[in-house]
């Protein structure tokens, strides 16, 4: 018999103290775990720390009941071959495919759209871990070749290689310190674009500073001391480049950031020898600009300048100063994406955080609906120059199925749909609306068994960052929980696009509050409408939503039975000092301004933590490997709830090895994880698990 022992109190290794103290602004502040911003692999007491603390975690994780229970759910609904949507290069389709059990997906390619698939890259034999994956990839406009980029161990550096598809041979090129940027083909074939950053010192990659984004290109056979720059800013070494050649390859689209959702367009005609660099709209960096095909000269772009819920407007790249043209103006529905497919224009918008796909003519004018298989998150992929296009859906209770679409006659045939044994009829949807701190009405996604009643306990989940929405989407791991008895709820607070660039505005920089007040009148709204058990809700978000979770548990630390928070930004005060952590200062302010300093302090979950009162149990997680948010966030803030008095209930770290931010992560790594995160969200929210 297999007995489990949960300790009932935890004794927390111990973590030094330094008197590091900084004068800011006239406020002092104290910093007293500072050391651990140390790199683990270079620094042998900052390993032997996060060895303990993980050791610590994975004992007590290991002796939770719910674990087992919840990692044989996790894989019971991951136990689908899973498919991305098809790239058609001539007669030829490329996809990614996952059958169950694997760890990472494999590149297949078929001849015509129903041959059978015949496989080209399985990134599950390149490490022992499953941790090192296929990234960013894309097959030349003939189909003989795909360059892909290889990312080992979840870090965000890549390594790009070339495939020869004929043979299924990988050539000698090879590019390295390629970091945030497509891979895209020349028309001709001879060599493709990418992003990159200078080599950075030795033994410094993990912690390097993001500076001097560069386009490329490389010449197939050549090395990569020979590749050619195509465009740089050394005046802006704070951009970010990323570029795309057009479907007809006479352009090539170079999309411009400074880390936010703010952009320059610029634009390059490979038809000329010298590819000189021309910038058609957003030098001032005050709006949107996204270019997303062209009709010979005409070139579509959906922007936010003077729409904050975006609109489409056309440039005539023929004019030596082109302006834009004004072809779809701003909707009551927030515009998300648009496509060019079998010669007509498609579009994306968000109604109410859930996906609508329109069709219209070249001029705008509405065509038609394209009908969806109910609530959920859909987007097409298609040629302007091919009548066939491919639309993949999913939504909470559907894993992601696509759809042939015949753009002609607006028929839709299923291409690739998932089988299950898991029944997901049994799972309900509803949304909800509720009123936050300062009256605004907040959408929420409520999923459940349609035989769970009221008072559950419930996982609550938000990000509220970046513009990013938060639309439905299946993910195993979180439907776990729901399969278990319990509720899930999402909520698309502000900070987030669900409604625009003014959504995202009420929530970023001195509005920041606002996305925690939000998250905390969700919790509310869940318990005063009986839908979760009062002293039953565990809260959860990444990365930005880590930092979500550190601010409203110490803002509310009553409210929650558990806390979740993943990978997350919990040093305000110093995230600039860290790889890319300079572009967070559009979202979060810059701390070494006055004016954001203040209200950064107020906020940081490592600086607020309210020693005194009774915490919830706090999990923390993170990856060894991040080099978007280093892990030393995680590492101080641990240190400092482990420090503090709040209370009896666990505070724990847990520390992935050979993993980074996410992207990339082998699935048994992410059951693995989420396993143990909604087992001690069990224990502490009062949720009975079942075998499944």
């Amino acid at each position: 018999m297999n007995i489990h022992r949960v300790p009932t109190s935890v004794d927390y290794p111990h973590t030094r103290r330094v008197e590091v103290s900084e004068s800011h602004f006239g406020r002092q502040v104290e910093d007293p775990y500072r050391w651990l911003e140390n790199d683990a692999r270079r620094d042998g007491e900052v390993a032997a720390w996060v060895r303990k603390q993980d050791a610590l975690a994975r004992g007590y994780l290991d002796g939770l009941p719910a674990q087992p229970v919840f990692r044989r759910q996790i894989e019971e609904l991951f136990d689908f071959t899973q498919s991305s949507v098809p790239q058609k290069r001539g007669d030829r389709y490329f996809h990614t495919l996952r059958l169950p059990g694997q760890q990472q997906a494999r590149l297949h390619v078929r001849e015509g759209v129903d041959g059978p698939a015949r496989l080209l890259i399985d990134p599950n034999g390149w490490s022992e871990d499953g941790a090192d994956a296929m990234a960013e990839w894309d097959a030349s406009h003939d189909g003989s070749h795909v360059v892909y980029a290889v990312q080992r161990g979840g870090v965000d550096w890549r390594e790009i290689r070339v495939l020869e598809v004929a043979t299924g041979e990988t050539l000698d090129d090879r590019v390295e310190w390629a970091r945030f940027g497509a891979v895209s083909w020349a028309k001709d074939g001879t060599g493709f674009f990418y992003s990159r950053y200078p080599e950075p010192e030795p033994g410094t990659a993990s912690q390097a500073a993001i500076a001097n984004h560069a386009v490329y290109f490389h010449r197939l056979g050549t090395s990569q001391a020979d590749d050619r720059l195509v465009h740089a800013t050394p005046d802006r070494p704070d951009l970010l480049h990323i570029a795309g050649v057009t479907e007809d390859g006479q352009f090539l689209i170079v999309q411009s950031t400074p880390g936010s959702s703010m952009t320059k367009l610029s634009v390059i005609d490979l038809t000329t020898q010298d590819w000189a660099v021309r910038t058609v709209a957003g030098a001032d960096f005050a709006a949107e600009w996204s270019a997303f095909g062209n009709d010979g000269q005409n070139l579509f772009v959906v922007t936010s300048q003077n729409a904050p819920r975006r609109r489409i407007v056309t440039f005539d790249l023929a004019q030596t100063e082109p302006q834009p043209v004004s072809l779809l103006e701003q909707d009551e529905a927030v515009l998300q994406h648009a496509w060019l497919v079998g010669g007509r224009l498609v579009t994306s918008y968000l109604v109410d955080a859930s996906t609508q796909l329109r069709r219209h003519a070249l001029d705008g004018t509405l065509d038609s609906k394209i009908e969806l298989p109910g609530i959920g998150s859909a987007g097409i992929r298609g040629s302007f120059a091919d009548d066939e296009a491919f639309i993949a859906f999913t939504s909470f209770n559907a894993p992601l199925t696509i759809y042939r679409y015949e753009v002609a006659t607006g028929t839709l045939s299923e291409w690739a749909k998932p089988r299950l044994d898991f029944n997901l009829g049994e799972i309900a949807v509803e949304q909800h609306f509720y009123a936050s701190k300062d009256g605004t009405k907040i959408p929420i996604f409520v999923i459940r068994r349609k035989g769970v009643q009221a008072l559950a306990p419930t996982l609550l989940y938000g990000y509220g960052g970046y513009g990013i929405s938060l639309t439905p989407y299946y993910e195993p791991t979180k439907l776990a929980w729901v399969a278990q008895g319990g509720t899930l709820a999402i909520a698309n607070i502000r900070g987030g696009g669900e409604y625009g660039r003014a959504w995202h505005d009420a929530g970023r920089l001195a509005n920041k509050q606002n996305s925690y007040d939000d998250f905390i009148a969700a919790a509310e709204f869940l318990r005063d409408a009986g839908i979760a058990k009062p002293d039953g809700i565990a809260i959860q978000g990444e990365s930005n939503g880590g930092l979500l979770v550190g601010a409203v548990t110490n803002q509310r630390p009553e409210l929650f039975a558990a806390a979740l928070p993943g990978v997350g930004v919990m040093d305000l005060l110093r995230f600039h000092h860290f790889t890319g952590g300079g572009f967070w200062t559009y979202d979060f302010g810059d701390p070494r301004e006055e004016g954001a300093f203040g209200n950064l302090l107020a906020l940081s979950p490592y600086h607020n933590i309210a020693s005194g009162k009774p915490y919830p149990a706090i999990l923390v997680t993170t990856a060894d490997a991040d080099d978007r948010v280093v892990p030393a966030h995680s590492y101080k803030y641990a240190a400092a709830i482990q420090a503090a008095d709040l209370g009896p209930k666990p505070r724990l770290l847990r520390v992935e090895t050979r993993a980074g931010h996410g992207a990339g992560k082998p699935l048994d790594k992410v059951i693995t994880e989420a396993a143990d995160m909604w087992a001690f969200a069990a224990r502490w929210t009062g949720l009975e698990t079942r075998r499944p």
